[in-house]
């Protein structure tokens, strides 16, 4: 009998560290995930309205974005230290010229070049990174889709 009481406390014991544990875990992941978001900003400078999504996460479209449109009126934005911003110019993270890069004859009879090819339409910051000004990226008010990815 003795026996079957101590093997039951020790069944116990470990459920309760396989929990404790587990939420341990959790609260780590959460805490980690604090440090992956991204700060958007209407104007330069970080002035503005101001938005902070927190990643992961990937928006397809800006046009409702926690109730407010922010396709095409985006001019700053800071990194978190764990994030990794994709941000495109097209919805949907389409890269149209980057497709077309293959067909020379084509890009050449829109009157674009291989180079307007390579510099279509994404940028990637990696965290901590701080551009007070799109424009510096002939991005000012371009994006129109976004991806956060959180870095361990």
């Amino acid at each position: 009998m003795n026996r079957i009481k101590l093997i039951s406390k020790t069944a116990q014991a470990i459920i309760a560290l396989l929990v404790f544990g587990s939420a341990v875990s959790a609260a780590y992941a959460k805490d980690k995930n604090k440090e992956c978001w991204v700060d958007l900003y209407r104007d330069s400078q970080y002035s503005g309205k101001h938005l902070r999504l927190e990643g992961p996460v990937q928006l397809e479209n800006l046009k409702n974005v926690q109730g407010d449109n922010w396709e095409l009126c985006i001019d700053s934005l800071k990194v978190g230290p764990k994030a990794k911003v994709t941000v495109f110019e097209n919805t949907n993270f389409k890269l149209t010229l980057k497709a077309m890069e293959k067909y020379p004859d084509l890009l050449k009879s829109l009157g674009l070049t291989e180079q307007d090819a390579m510099e279509d339409k994404e940028l990637i910051f990696i965290p901590n990174t701080k551009v007070h000004d799109l424009s510096d990226f002939n991005f000012r008010n371009k994006i129109r889709s976004l991806k956060v990815d959180c870095e361990n």
